[in-house]
């Protein structure tokens, strides 16, 4: 499990030079004009992971097997586009399919690169696209209504409990907030997961700034890192451009980079942690002579769960999890050494897995 993360704005904000960054590819045409991009470009990175290598050194792993990453690159919307304006239709459908949407926001001055509105201005900009996204969200929950109302009325549950739902989504919608603010009890989740809101799903706000400001931020992005708190969403800042040629140096190339920039990592790695952070989600790793691997699963997800990522089976057959913390397994040099010190725990159907727990499974077949 990774996450698909939708890369959306308006034109000209610099979606598709980010997307060619973070994929390390030239797949996403990122040209100066609108819809560039004809149809949604989707690249897959690895999850940068330093303790896979340390992990894989102690083991002698012979490969080295890192979690990944969808980035999708969503041609640029604009006014109209929940009626099919510009490529509207298209993309709409396409961002419903994923996990979050990060809103590149153009925070840069350049007289060379034309703004589809001709100002710069990201909260603006932000505003344009996400009421599109509220548009379309809005026309979708209408034409539910009839239909769920007269099912309601001939006594489905089911169809009560998401008219509820759809009611209380359209009328935030109509008040010009977006649906992910729908207040909601744990057990309406699946079914509020269900209606497919674009505005639903988790934002991640990217401020893509000039190469001087990449450190620190200017004023543009100071005010949407400010609407973000407010909001409760992630916000970071990149500079797109940057980030394109740091993409084609090689790793020492790299770390020379980042400290000339004043930078501590790269924006590919601050985009994905936050992404991680975002939709909740951690890293737990299986090590072993063959290969060393990260895996994804969900903060709270039981033992059985994460076993049932590597395979159905794990999960339906667990019997117990030999458990050793990552801190553990590089201090006393793997998995002898940690049980030696009495490191290693044996854990349940019940345990809550930890972020980077180094597990090995026991499952009946």
């Amino acid at each position: 499990m990774g996450f698909k993360c939708g890369i959306v704005g308006l034109p000209n904000v610099g979606k598709s030079t980010l997307f060619n960054a973070l994929t390390r590819t030239a797949a996403a045409q990122a040209a100066n004009y609108p819809f560039c991009t004809i149809e949604p470009n989707v690249g897959e990175v690895a999850m940068p992971e330093p303790r896979l290598d340390v992990l894989a050194k102690i083991a002698g792993s012979k490969e080295i097997i890192p979690t990944r990453m969808n980035f999708v690159d969503i041609a640029g919307l604009v006014r109209g586009a929940s009626k099919g304006e510009g490529l509207g239709n298209q993309f709409l459908a396409t961002i419903r399919e994923c996990d979050a949407i990060a809103y590149v926001l153009r925070c840069f001055e350049n007289d060379d690169i034309t703004h589809v509105e001709g100002r710069i201005d990201p909260i603006a900009d932000l505003e344009t696209v996400e009421t599109e996204l509220m548009l379309a969200d809005l026309e979708s929950l209408e034409k539910r209504v009839t239909n769920l109302e007269k099912k309601a009325k001939g006594g489905d549950k089911e169809a009560k409990l998401t008219l509820d739902l759809v009611l209380r989504a359209k009328a935030l919608l109509e008040d010009g907030k977006p649906a992910r603010h729908t207040k909601r009890a744990p057990e309406e989740e699946k079914a509020f997961a269900m209606l497919q809101l674009l505005t639903a799903l988790p934002v991640l706000y990217v401020c893509n700034v000039n190469e001087d400001d990449a450190a620190k931020g200017n004023t543009q992005s100071q005010r949407v890192e400010a609407r973000a708190k407010q909001e409760n969403a992630a916000c970071v800042i990149i500079c797109a451009q940057m980030e394109a040629e740091f993409a084609a140096l090689n790793d020492e190339e790299q770390a020379e980079f980042l400290a000339a920039a004043g930078l501590e990592e790269s924006g590919l790695n601050r985009l994905i942690h936050a992404g991680y952070d975002l939709l909740g989600l951690q890293t737990y790793f299986t090590v072993g002579p063959k290969e060393a691997r990260a895996w994804t699963i969900h903060k709270g997800d039981t033992a059985p769960q994460a076993a049932g990522v590597i395979h159905t089976d794990f999960e339906k057959g667990f019997i117990r999890a030999e458990t050793i913390a990552y801190d553990d397994f590089v201090k006393f040099n793997g998995e002898t050494g940690a049980k030696e010190a009495g490191k290693m725990r044996l854990e349940g159907k019940d345990y809550v897995v930890r972020e980077g727990d180094v597990m090995h499974f026991r499952f009946s077949s």
